[in-house]
């Protein structure tokens, strides 16, 4: 980018989504983490090659994210070893719930995001700077396995912000966290570009991403001028990677509820992906810079559930809807109920120990606890954390 180009642009963020400039790039204390995925480029700059923003950074600038930044001609992280958020969730929280019904996952967030949404449930540590949410305590990737091992957590899980940007960290630590077996997941909002999805992949059981919305026009509007293609991009990347994947679409209403948006994008989802991935659609409550509209009307979130399962989606939910019967898992075969939630809350499980439906046999697909686990592994305690819980359905 050219400097004139970066100035208006930071403008134009915070025109679009009241962040602070972030390509002005303050001074932080921090001497930072050498970056990976960067170039170095003519006159000290520069450039990040981490998501589809793509920033050319000059000396002392940070990109979009008020992560990464250039430090002499050096791209530098600024929250490895940082967390914000260290909790104990159910897995069901991510949401994931394909993935070992019950479970407790030890969920990690360091500050910031690539993305500006107006509509951010956890602001205030997502749309901060490390200056701004400065982390309680240093823990470095080594740490984690023991501290989740502790906690009684099978799965550590990167969530709450974006787990893209803290791209270094995410990767050391699910490295750390699979040699001593746990399993990996993350929740994203999927805007990272294909090489460096491409390193993390193996290092990861499981992915959530955010499908905000299915136009290039909602993206740009609510997501600061962010591009639609990539995140497509980015679900094909881990479907074909064989990564378990889920997909959650927070429905706000007025914005990405149109129903002929919505049968595109679930017709997109079976083509794409396949008839089995599940999908959440969870409910909008007022944050950040959209405390003008309504919480989504229930009624318009059973609408989406059921374009979606006409255009042939098996598994779709309905979150922060709390005992609504779209929480459980109903078997395709025979109709019954094969996992049942209230909340966050696994009350009974009707799932052979292969994944089989109990009552017809039918596979349910997943990734579920061998054979043993279900006696051996805990159930998710009251969240136990170095800093203040993010809100429901983080």
């Amino acid at each position: 980018m050219t400097t004139v180009f970066r100035i208006v642009f930071a403008a134009v963020l915070a025109a679009v989504s009241g962040a602070w400039p972030v390509c002005a790039g303050a001074d932080a204390a921090a001497a930072g983490w050498p970056a990976s995925w960067w170039e170095a480029l003519p006159d000290g700059r520069a450039g990040c090659r981490l998501c589809p923003r793509r920033c050319n950074l000059a000396d002392g600038e940070r990109g979009v994210c008020g992560v990464r930044i250039n430090r002499g001609g050096k791209l530098m992280t600024l929250d490895y070893g940082n967390p914000v958020a260290l909790h104990v969730d159910p897995i069901e929280k991510k949401p994931f719930f394909h993935v070992w019904p019950g479970a407790a996952a030890y969920s990690i967030g360091l500050p910031g995001c690539n993305m500006r949404c107006k509509f951010c449930q956890n602001w205030e540590i997502s749309q901060s700077i490390p200056e701004e949410a400065p982390a309680p305590e240093t823990v470095l990737p080594a740490a984690i396995p023991g501290r989740a091992m502790a906690a009684g957590c099978p799965f550590v899980v990167f969530t709450y912000t974006e787990p893209a940007i803290f791209f270094e960290y995410m990767r050391d630590t699910a490295r750390a966290a699979r040699a001593a077996g746990l399993r990996t997941g993350m929740h994203t909002c999927g805007y990272i570009n294909p090489e460096p999805l491409q390193e993390l992949l193996p290092l990861l059981d499981a992915v959530n991403v955010d499908l905000k919305g299915f136009t290039r026009d909602f993206y740009r509007k609510y997501g600061a001028l962010a591009e639609l293609d990539p995140v497509l991009n980015t679900l094909r990347q881990i479907h074909a990677a064989g990564v378990w994947l889920e997909i959650t679409t927070l429905v706000i209403p007025g914005a990405n509820d149109d129903p002929e948006d919505l049968r595109r994008m679930c017709r997109w989802i079976r083509d794409n992906l396949g008839a089995d991935t599940p999908l959440h659609f969870t409910r909008f409550m007022p944050a950040f810079r959209l405390r003008n509209l309504p919480p989504t009307p229930v009624r318009r979130l059973e609408l989406a559930r059921r374009i979606a399962l006409e255009c042939g989606l098996r598994f779709v939910y309905i979150g922060n809807v709390p005992g609504h019967p779209a929480e459980h898992t109903y078997c395709p075969g025979c109709g019954r109920v094969v996992i049942r939630r209230v909340g966050y809350v696994v009350q009974e499980t009707a799932l052979r120990a292969d994944g089989h439906c109990a009552a017809c046999g039918r596979v349910i697909p997943g990734l579920w606890p061998p054979v043993a686990a279900p006696a051996s592994y805990p159930r998710a305690p009251a969240a136990e954390s170095t800093a203040a819980a993010p809100p429901p359905g983080a």
